[in-house]
C-alpha cells in the first residue's frame, strides 16, 4: 500500500491511519459504527493516543466531522503521524487523533451521518426548544425537490437566486446552511437527538480527556472559500477569552463564524462551540479549518443531489456514480496543489497549537 496520506475510499484511509498510528507507537482505539459501508465493510471511529495517559495538555486532531470531508482530514493527519511530529510534543503533552468521527458519511460519499444529520448541528440541548430557522422553510421545497432532473434544478437555482436578490446571497448562505430542525429530509438538519457520531465525541472527550487542563482542537473541514486557502474558523465570539486565545496562537487570519466575518454561515450546534461544555475542567482553545474546494454554488447543488439521492434515489443505481463523484469534486480536489496545500497549512496550524499548549 502507497505512504502516500491521501486515499481514494475510506476503507484505504482507516487502513492508511491506522498502519501510520502503529508506526508512531499510538495506542489505538476502535468505535463500531452500527451501519455498513457502500461495499459491506466495517465502519468506525478510530481514535490514537501519543503520550502519557493523564497528560496536562492534549491536542485533538479530527477528521471527517462531516463525512465526505474526511478525506482531506484523514490526509492531514496521516501525514502529521508519518513526518514523526509527534517527538515535539515533549513532556507532559499528549496527542488525541480522531479519524473518521462520522465514517458512515465518509464511507458512503455524504456530509451527513446515517442519521441525516449534519454533526455541526446536532450539539444542541435536545430538552429545550429548537432553534427556528423560517426563511430555510421557505426554501425547504426548492432544495429537496421530489425529481432530481434539469427542471427541478433549474426551478430551485431560480429560488435560491430570488432569495440572494431580495436578501443578499449571505442571507441566503445563512438561511440554508444555518441549521434547521423541522425537516428530517433536507439539508443541515440538525437532528432531533444526540447522534452515534455526537455520543461517540463525548465519549472519547469523558474517557480520554477529563485529565487534560488545557486542551487545543484542529477539527479538518472542506468546501468553504478560495480553492486551497484554509481559514481559522473560531466557534468563540469575538471578545471572549476563547476567540482571542485562537487568534494569539494562528494569527489574525482567524475568523469567527459569530458575526459574519467567516466564510462559514453562523451556526447552531457545532461540537466545537461545545467542546468547553464536554471538558469543563479544562481550557479549551479550537478551530475549524476550512479548506476551500470549489464555487459555492456548485458545492450546494451537489448537497442537493445527494440528498435527493438518498432522499428518493436509489444510493446504489444508475444516477449514484455520478452524485457522488459531484460531490467528491466539491469536497476534495483532485490535484497535487491542493493537497500539498492542505498539507502545508495543517502542519503550521498543529505546530501554532503546539506552541500554545501551556502559554498563558
Amino acid at each position: 500500500m502507497s505512504t502516500h496520506p491521501f486515499s481514494e475510499t475510506y476503507a484505504e484511509a482507516r487502513s492508511k491511519f491506522l498502519s501510520a498510528a502503529e508506526s508512531a507507537g499510538a495506542a489505538v482505539q476502535a468505535h463500531l459504527h452500527p451501519e455498513r459501508g457502500p461495499d459491506g465493510g466495517v465502519l468506525a471511529t478510530d481514535c490514537a493516543w501519543i503520550g502519557p495517559a493523564d497528560a496536562r495538555s492534549v491536542l485533538v486532531m479530527v477528521s471527517g466531522t462531516h463525512g465526505i470531508e474526511g478525506y482531506c482530514g484523514s490526509g492531514a493527519q496521516i501525514d502529521w503521524l508519518q513526518r514523526g511530529e509527534a517527538a515535539q510534543l515533549g513532556p507532559d503533552r499528549a496527542a488525541l487523533l480522531i479519524h473518521a468521527l462520522n465514517p458512515y458519511g465518509f464511507a458512503w460519499a455524504r456530509r451527513v451521518t446515517h442519521e441525516n444529520v449534519d454533526l455541526n448541528r446536532n450539539f444542541v440541548d435536545f430538552a429545550r426548544p429548537l432553534p427556528v430557522n423560517r426563511d430555510y422553510d421557505t426554501l425547504a421545497a426548492a432544495v429537496k425537490p421530489a425529481d432530481w432532473n434539469e427542471a427541478s434544478q433549474t426551478a430551485a437555482r431560480l429560488a435560491l437566486g430570488a432569495f440572494a436578490q431580495a436578501h443578499g446571497f449571505r442571507a441566503m448562505a445563512q438561511a440554508v446552511s444555518g441549521g434547521q430542525y423541522a425537516h428530517a429530509d433536507g439539508l443541515f438538519y440538525g437532528g432531533a437527538a444526540p447522534t452515534w457520531s455526537r455520543i461517540t465525541l463525548e465519549t472519547l472527550f469523558r474517557e480520554r480527556l477529563s485529565r487534560a487542563e488545557e486542551i487545543g482542537i484542529i477539527d479538518y473541514h472542506t468546501g468553504l472559500g478560495p480553492e486551497g486557502y484554509a481559514e481559522p474558523i473560531i466557534a468563540a465570539a469575538p471578545g471572549t477569552p476563547e476567540f482571542d486565545r485562537a487568534i494569539r496562537w494562528h494569527g489574525r487570519a482567524a475568523r469567527s463564524h459569530v458575526g459574519g466575518e467567516s466564510v462559514s454561515a453562523e451556526i447552531a450546534g457545532d461540537w466545537l462551540a461545545a467542546a468547553p461544555q464536554l471538558a469543563p475542567q479544562a481550557r479549551v482553545t479550537g478551530i475549524a479549518l476550512e479548506y476551500g474546494t470549489v464555487d459555492a454554488n456548485r458545492v450546494l447543488e451537489a448537497l442537493m443531489a445527494d440528498n435527493w439521492l438518498h432522499a428518493h434515489g436509489d444510493p446504489q443505481g444508475p444516477l449514484a456514480r455520478q452524485i457522488k463523484a459531484q460531490i467528491r469534486a466539491a469536497f476534495y480536489v483532485d490535484s497535487d496543489l491542493w493537497r500539498g496545500m492542505v498539507l502545508g497549512q495543517s502542519l503550521c496550524a498543529v505546530r501554532q497549537a503546539l506552541g500554545g499548549l501551556g502559554r498563558p
